[in-house]
């Protein structure tokens, strides 16, 4: 996964809008910007319930919706033949028995790979037989398996490599009608590590709520210059557990967003966000945060 660091994301943001020319200051438009209720604590199935089931399949998105995840998150990558799929890595070979890289397949050559076993060996406590044989499930088999009573945590993964993957993503969403005047309230979020990436899909349709990713390679530190130019396209901002401390949460909501932070699995770590005022975070065990919660 490429990820970028604060410093390159405000740098594209800047160059993004100015080459750009796009008017894109948050609160203007048309129509009401998106938002989402910042005192309910969003619980993300990361990549379904990715702790007990093979990641992005249509078997750990369901479970990741049966032990209480409020979203499921999809990574996105898009084949030679133009067709969104659900798969973290730009290869096949750490989560399929495929090699390579998925843009040089189409969508029929990937149907044929086996998605689930590789889970199973590599966690035989949790393995099961009926995952062996999985196959990776296109966007549109998701929304189609989950409807508009699901929620979609989406993110587009190298967008720079996939040329017009924003423009099919929102033409899906649109599709299925979770876009637009009559969509369910905050049914999709779409996050990103390229503020390039989002800023296009602002620019094609200002009622999405984003979220920018953000990486650290050190202890986090950010801005509030840097927050205003995010917030001029996001509503939040999604980075590393490990990396941020409570006066940097703090800091992000005296600016009135969103933060989400990845990828959270013990219960100690799940308190200590919480005390320190997150807003939701992603974790492969959406139980283990439900029940948290709960305790709370």
């Amino acid at each position: 996964m490429k990820k970028f660091g604060t410093s390159f994301v405000i740098l594209m943001v800047f160059m993004v809008i100015c080459t750009s020319g796009l008017n894109v200051a948050y609160g203007k438009g048309n129509g009401k910007d998106p938002s989402l209720n910042p005192n309910r604590i969003l619980n993300v199935a990361h990549r379904g319930a990715s702790g007990y089931a093979p990641e992005h399949t249509l078997v750990s998105y369901e479970l990741g919706e049966r032990l209480k995840g409020d979203y499921i998150e999809i990574d996105l990558q898009m084949t030679q033949d133009g067709k969104l799929i659900a798969m973290h890595d730009e290869k096949l070979d750490r989560t399929t028995n495929g090699t390579g890289f998925v843009k040089d397949y189409t969508l029929a050559e990937i149907k044929q790979l086996d998605a689930g076993s590789w889970f199973n060996e590599k966690y035989p406590d949790l393995a099961k037989p009926e995952y062996v044989g999985l196959k990776v499930p296109t966007l549109e088999e998701i929304i189609q398996k989950f409807g508009r009573s699901g929620r979609y945590y989406i993110e587009t993964k190298s967008p720079d490599v996939y040329p017009g993957m924003e423009e099919e993503l929102l033409r899906i969403l649109d599709k299925y009608k979770l876009l637009g005047q009559n969509a369910p309230s905050s049914k999709v979020l779409i996050q990103s590590f390229s503020p390039e990436s989002l800023i296009k899909i602002h620019s094609l349709n200002r009622k999405v709520p984003l979220i920018q990713l953000i990486s650290y390679s050190k202890p986090a530190t950010i801005t509030d210059e840097e927050l205003n130019n995010i917030k001029q396209y996001a509503i939040g901002i999604g980075p590393s557990y490990t990396k941020i401390d409570q006066k940097y949460v703090e800091k992000v909501r005296e600016h009135n967003m969103l933060i989400h932070p990845y990828t959270v699995n013990t219960r100690e770590d799940m308190e200590k966000l919480l005390d320190w005022g997150v807003t939701g975070m992603f974790t492969n065990y959406p139980d283990l945060l439900n029940e948290v919660l709960k305790n709370r």
